[in-house]
Formats: C-alpha cells, structure tokens, sequence
C-alpha cells in the first residue's frame, strides 16, 4: 500500500456480542461466527488485509477464553499471526492498542497500525483497501487517520465525525470534531450538510505517534500496559499479559483518550459498503430480503409476514402475520423480538446473567481445543453427552471425584489412558472410567473420532476436573 511503512494489522476481538443473543454467547460471541458467509466475522477481517502489498502478520488482541478458537480459525486460513495477546480483563481499546502498539514498534519503530474490529463487515474490500492507501502518506506525516463511513442515512446507533479542511492533497481530511450519538434530527441535519461520517472505529497511525499521544494525554494507560507486558509470558503461540498490571489501566476508549483529544485527528471518506454489525436489525439491513422483505435461514417457513429476519438452527421455525419481528430459533433457547427494539437485546442478557442462566455464556455444543461436546440428556445423577474429538488430539489426563464415566465409540478409533492401562477402542466398543480412576481420551487416527458418554455421580459439573498433564495449559 505504500512504500515507506510496513502496516502492522491489529485485530481487535474481544466483544461478547450480547446484542446478537442467542447466536452470540459470551464463550462463542459474535466475530467467531459465520453471519455473512463462510467465513467467520474475524476471518473476513483478517482476509481484508492478507496479502496486501507492505501487510504484515496480524497482531490479534482478545480474550483468554477465545484463544483456541481463534488460533484454529487463523490456522484455517494459512495466516500465522505476530502474535495473540490474550488480555486478563477488559479494559477497553485504548490499552489494547497501547499493548499492539509497544509490540510492533519493538520489531519496527516505523511500521504503522491497521486498526480494525473482528465484528465489522465490508462490502467492497478494494474500496477499503484504497481508503488505507490514502491513509498512509498522512500516518507517515504524523497524522491518527480514522476511516469515516458516508452514511447512507440518518443512523442514531453511530457516533459522527465532521470532517475540516483537507490534509494535504490525497483525499484525507483533518477531523474538526466527534460527535456522540445524536438524535433522530440532529442526525438528519449531519448527514444532510455532507460534511458529517459515521465514525466506523478503524484507525491507522504509526505505532510511535499513538504512544507518544497517549503518553501525553493518559499516561496511566501506558504505565499500565508497559508492566503488564514486562511481566507477562509466553504460553504456547499466545502472549498473556500481567493481570495485575493490566487491571490497574484506566478503562478508556481510543476516542476518549487520544482522538478526541489530540491536534493531529485526520479522517479518510470510506465508501465500501461497511456495517458495524451490532445487533439483529444490522443484519436484516444488509441481507438478502425476499418479495415481502422477509429473511429467513434455517427451516424457516413464512404465511403473511413482512420484513423479518429469522433464524433457526434445525428446528423447523413457522411465522405467521408478524412484522419488524426478529425469530432467532436455537437448540437450547429462542428469541422473539421487534427489529426496532433489538437493542434492548443487551438488557435482557444483563438479567439473564443476573439470575445464573448458562445459555449467555455456552452454546449446547461447548467448544474445546481438542474438539467440542453436546449434552444430549440429563437427569437426577446421570450425564449424556455426544463428544468429538479432532484428528490428532487428546483431552488432559485427568480424573473426577464425584462421577464415573462411560465412553461408546461411535465412530473413528480411541485410545484411552486408565490408571495404568493404555486401551484401544474401536467403533462399537466402549470403556468404563470407575469414580477417581486417572484417565485420558485420544484420537490417534486421521478422522473424526465421536463417542457417547454416559456420566453418573453425586456432582456432574465442569469444575470436577482435575487436570494433571494438559498440552493446552489449562488449570
């Protein structure tokens, strides 16, 4: 993109996406599911900007309990990333770009940063990529660029950026002012001037400028992530951070901290067909809608209803005279809704999380480095779950105090650790696991390996594991 600075991308990934409930859940959220192709929302975002001329590996920022996932899903798409910096809490993107921010400069005290959200979706990839390119003359002069979006009308749900006379004479501007959310007609009257951008949350910068600015303005934030990496370590391909440093950052966003703030804001007109894509009525927006504006994935079968947008994961899903109603149909919870209230969707997961509900966090189908699992059935005392376990993979060598397990291959071959016994078991055989035995499940072969297993015990949760020798490093 140009010949003077290597472009370090930085992925910001650690949203729940609560909004998108009960697709998104906080163990699985959002920018690690397929919404708009085959793709996941963090895989589109890496596939923006891979390949690109002067584009280097990824830095990935997200959360501890996302590591796997993401790495399998960056694995998937051949991109080895600079690094995954899993970060102990959330302390908004100010700290998370300061920590990407210190690692690129230590490689490439020139590089400039790509910042971009895992959840945002793109239209036009090329028109982004032009944007960037005219970005990058002014990052290089020392300027913070952020990418404004033209609107396509008045949106409450965006901040807004007026744009002020022109930086140089590339197409980039210098921001005269942020704007909060606005009101219905005072959104009206920005998007009628011409002079207003929805405010997409992207930036690019040189790495130097933004710790220079952010030393200046919140240099609590730098104190901060400056002693979380000093005190953090390597764990497998990700780098965990300090908790306690990390936690003492001040919790701010970019916007408030530097762009906000600083004389060198520079904003570059974006035109790629961009959705932040932040709750159910986003992606009714840019789907495909039929004759009656009806969007429907899944078994889903329509009688007199106008612009829906429903979702059912197996379950055949009838909707009969609605209108504006969102139907999000899953194995384990369903949502009704009015589009125009899918906001409200965060407060409802609020009170769910209040009174203890799993289904915000967990989907049915829980997934794991080694694989995943499905509980099937449970009941006073006993457990059924379907496990699948990758080519190559094994779960730790564990054991339970409070259950015995039973394991029936289905299909795929296994071989099982118990106590001192090394088993192998083929389809259509099993094992028993007696209460307090050390045991461990391996896939040797180069299918899928996929077995029943019946639990039976006093206590069947999770937390009844103690792990004595994991290749993944979990506690």
């Amino acid at each position: 993109m140009t010949a003077s600075a290597t472009i370090v991308p930085v992925i910001l990934s650690g949203g729940s996406g609560s909004r998108l409930w009960p697709l998104s859940r906080e163990n699985y959220p959002k920018q690690l599911l397929p919404l708009m192709s085959e793709r996941s929302m963090l895989q589109e975002t890496v596939a923006r900007v891979l390949g690109r001329p002067q584009v280097s590996n990824p830095i990935v920022v997200c959360n501890e309990a996302h590591r796997f996932i993401i790495g399998e899903q960056l694995q998937q798409m051949g991109c080895t990333p600079e690094t995954i910096v899993l970060e102990p809490c959330g302390r908004n993107t100010a700290p998370a770009i300061a920590i990407a921010a210190e690692l690129a400069r230590e490689k490439d005290p020139d590089c400039l940063l790509l910042v971009l959200p895992a959840d945002h979706h793109m239209e036009d990839a090329e028109s982004f990529g032009a944007a960037v390119e005219k970005g990058c003359a002014a990052a290089c002069q020392g300027a913070l660029v952020t990418f404004g979006v033209e609107p396509t009308g008045p949106n409450t749900g965006y901040g807004y950026i007026r744009r002020g006379e022109a930086w140089g004479d590339s197409g980039v501007f210098r921001v005269a002012k942020f704007v909060e959310k606005p009101p219905a007609d005072v959104a009206e009257t920005y998007v009628a001037s011409g002079e207003y951008f929805w405010n997409g949350g992207m930036f690019l910068f040189r790495a130097s400028t933004f710790v220079e600015e952010l030393e200046r303005f919140e240099p609590g934030v730098m104190k901060a992530c400056r002693e979380a990496l000093a005190k953090g370590r390597r764990d497998l391909d990700f780098l965990r951070l300090d908790e306690p440093s990390f936690a003492a950052s001040p919790n701010i966003s970019i916007d408030y901290a530097v762009m906000e703030r600083t004389a060198n804001a520079a904003v570059v007109p974006l035109r790629a067909g961009w959705t932040d894509i932040g709750a159910w009525s986003a992606l009714w927006e840019i789907g495909g809608r039929d004759d009656q504006g009806n969007i429907g994935i899944g078994d889903v079968v329509f009688e007199g209803s106008q612009d829906c947008y429903v979702r059912s994961d197996g379950v055949l899903t009838g909707v009969v005279g609605l209108k504006d109603a969102v139907v999000v149909v899953m194995k384990d919870a369903v949502l009704v809704t009015d589009r125009n209230h899918a906001q409200d969707v965060k407060r409802l997961v609020e009170r769910l999380k209040t009174s203890g509900r799993h289904q915000t966090a967990d989907h049915r189908v829980v997934h794991r480095p080694w694989g995943a699992y499905e509980t099937l059935h449970a009941g006073d005392r006993f457990q059924v779950k379907a496990i699948t376990v990758k080519p190559g993979r094994k779960l730790s060598l564990q054991k339970h105090f409070h259950r015995a397990e039973h394991w029936v291959v289905v299909t795929g071959t296994a071989i099982v650790t118990r106590d001192d016994e090394t088993l192998l078991v083929r389809e259509n055989e099993s094992v028993y696991l007696p209460l307090g035995c050390v045991h461990r499940l391996e896939n040797p072969g180069k299918v899928m390996l996929n077995l029943i297993e019946v639990q039976s015990g006093t206590y069947l949760g999770e937390d009844d594991i103690v792990r004595i020798e994991d290749d993944y490093r979990r506690v």
